[in-house]
């Protein structure tokens, strides 16, 4: 499992870099089939953020899945040690999922796909789209997209309903319910 740690905005001491690459190694205990695991560092530049100056990003694909989590702190170790603890609680929840259902190695994954990003820049005076991403949509059961959608950490997740072959959006609603957006 190749881990990667990198920092933007801000120097990354080899101490600190040993310490994310031991803390994320263990964390991935439970999974022997991680691909990869991308540990990013940053700083807030702005003077007035002094309560979460520091944010750590952990992005990994395990067993078939994308697990993504962040962390802020006033300090850099604060942050890494706060995402670690997310990130174990996401592993722990993601691995009881996986022995609950009782399923084949080969149906294990929800969704393969990788995102690529690209950047877009225009006029600032007119309405502009920041970023794309692209992602190939599998087919899962609303349950399996509200898994995903959780271990992923978004607030929506678009998916194509297995059982209905049509595209549905899972949200998350206020009262911390999910809804899903299905066309007529």
């Amino acid at each position: 499992m190749e881990i990667r740690v990198h920092a933007t905005h801000m120097s990354l001491p080899d101490e600190l870099r040993a310490l994310a690459i031991s803390k994320v190694d263990h964390a991935t205990r439970l999974f022997d089939d991680g691909e990869f695991i991308d540990v990013e560092f940053s700083a807030e530049r702005n003077p007035r953020i002094s309560d979460d100056k520091f944010r750590v990003e952990i992005t990994s694909k395990v067993a078939g899945q994308m697990v993504r989590v962040e962390a802020s702190a006033f300090d850099d170790r604060a942050a890494l040690d706060t995402a670690i603890d997310k990130y174990e609680r996401r592993l722990r929840r993601l691995k009881e999922r996986i022995i609950t259902l009782h399923r084949p190695r080969n149906e294990k994954r929800l969704n393969d796909g990788g995102i690529s990003v690209e950047e877009q820049s225009e006029d600032e005076n007119e309405l502009r789209i920041d970023r794309v991403k692209r992602i190939s949509v599998k087919p899962m059961t609303p349950e399996e997209a509200a898994l995903q959608m959780e271990l992923l950490g978004h607030s929506f997740y678009l998916f194509l309903n297995a059982d209905t072959d049509r595209y549905g959006v899972l949200y998350r609603r206020r009262g911390g319910s999910l809804g899903l957006i299905e066309p007529e």
